[in-house]
């Protein structure tokens, strides 16, 4: 669970800060949506968000709903803390991934991967991920929880990805600052982080992704691949 959170979480912070570069006229509005993303999100270095994450899935359709805070700088650095109903601390310090659950008391470890051995979301993490690229790219209806004055993405990824099936990206259309992203997987689940509070280039500070592991807990370090 928490490599699958690791990467999906990637994956958000990445898009919000690298959509792909379009060269040419294209005349698709996804195309150009998403060469409009890309000249604005050349300038940002750095965003903070308040986050509402919320995942559907299960035989049942259990819905959970967790809160926190969000914080991304240019190149991989992330930091996103959940806050309720339970603390949780995910950090990716541009080389190494780490996932801490207090109430378990363990630290799971893994390194950035190399770009010739990543993934899609960590290559997006590395800075080197290309959206038109690195997937299909559609118009898409915004889900009915976004508010007014949206537009959306779908993103189906061209090389199969273990965590996520497609990906929903909403962004507010005058300001194209992200809004939600949505993850959904083969098993049906639905993951959605909503976003608030999203400031730009406010001059985050690398410390902000020093991670200390904490006295007494179990580490648990990914074996490499």
């Amino acid at each position: 669970m928490s490599r699958r959170v690791l990467t999906l979480l990637a994956a958000v912070a990445a898009l919000a800060l690298r959509p792909a570069a379009v060269s040419g006229v294209d005349t698709d509005p996804a195309h150009q949506l998403a060469s409009a993303l890309q000249r604005k999100y050349d300038a940002v270095r750095d965003f903070t968000a308040d986050f509402i994450h919320t995942y559907e899935g299960g035989v049942l359709r259990k819905k959970v709903s967790e809160r926190g805070h969000v914080v991304v700088k240019k190149p991989g650095r992330m930091r996103w803390t959940y806050t309720d109903p339970e603390d949780k601390v995910f950090v990716s310090d541009g080389v190494r991934l780490y996932s801490y659950l207090p109430a378990d008391r363990q630290v799971y470890v893994a390194r950035v991967p190399p770009e010739d051995q990543a993934t899609t979301p960590a290559l997006f993490l590395t800075g080197k991920g290309n959206l038109l690229r690195d997937f299909d790219v559609s118009a898409a209806e915004p889900p009915e929880a976004a508010v007014g004055g949206t537009a959306a993405l779908k993103l189906v990824p061209r090389a199969k990805e273990r965590d996520y099936d497609s990906l929903l990206l909403v962004v507010d259309r005058r300001s194209l600052e992200l809004r939600m992203l949505v993850s959904e997987d083969r098993q049906g689940g639905r993951s959605t982080f909503a976003f608030s509070e999203l400031r730009e280039n406010t001059g985050v500070k690398d410390r902000e992704f020093e991670f200390r592991i904490p006295r007494g807990v179990e580490v648990i370090t990914a074996s490499a691949p």
